[in-house]
């Protein structure tokens, strides 16, 4: 018994921290998203099935047309940072203007990527597509957690959310 034991607890030091890490954040997320199909789907008022319709078909044009806008801000926000940092500096900020416009510049970078990555399935109603709209979500809450803009931001993923949840029956597999 002890030998079973030992052999156990060799295997569980064996396993890598990082898999181990990546198999908690993904159980984190998949707590987090059977609690929100909870709030947003089943207590939450439902929206009629042709406005789901119409959203799921709209959707991967508001995607194409809003990187298409993101990319010049993405830039812009990017090299602002670098310009206004010893400017930010200068007026005592230590949180600094350039590191909040930064923040922001990244995450809308990221969170665009990840749309521009879904948007084939986005198209053939896939469920990782859906599924990656939903990260996309989590990267926008955060950026705006880290540049302080907490109250927009939760208002802004509840809305998010909310819409997200309502049109994830009509993607499959």
């Amino acid at each position: 018994m002890s030998q079973d034991n030992n052999q156990t607890t060799q295997e569980e030091t064996s396993k890598p921290p990082v898999t181990s890490m990546m198999e908690d954040v993904k159980n984190a997320l998949a707590k987090l998203e059977v609690t929100l199909d909870q709030y947003m789907v089943k207590k939450a008022p439902a929206l009629p099935i042709g406005f789901k319709q119409f959203l799921v078909k709209f959707v991967p044009y508001v995607v194409v047309v809003s990187a298409v806008f993101a990319i010049p801000s993405i830039l812009a926000m990017l090299g602002l940072s670098a310009i206004l940092t010893p400017f930010a500096m200068l007026g005592g900020s230590t949180y600094g203007v350039g590191a909040r416009i930064f923040s922001v510049g990244l995450t809308l970078l990221v969170s665009t990527a990840i749309q521009l990555y879904a948007l084939p399935g986005l198209f053939k109603l896939t469920k990782a597509s859906w599924k990656l709209g939903f990260y996309a979500t989590l990267v926008s809450v955060l950026g705006d957690i880290v540049s302080l803009n907490i109250v927009y931001g939760v208002f802004a993923v509840l809305i998010s959310w909310y819409f997200l949840f309502q049109v994830k029956e009509l993607y499959k597999n």
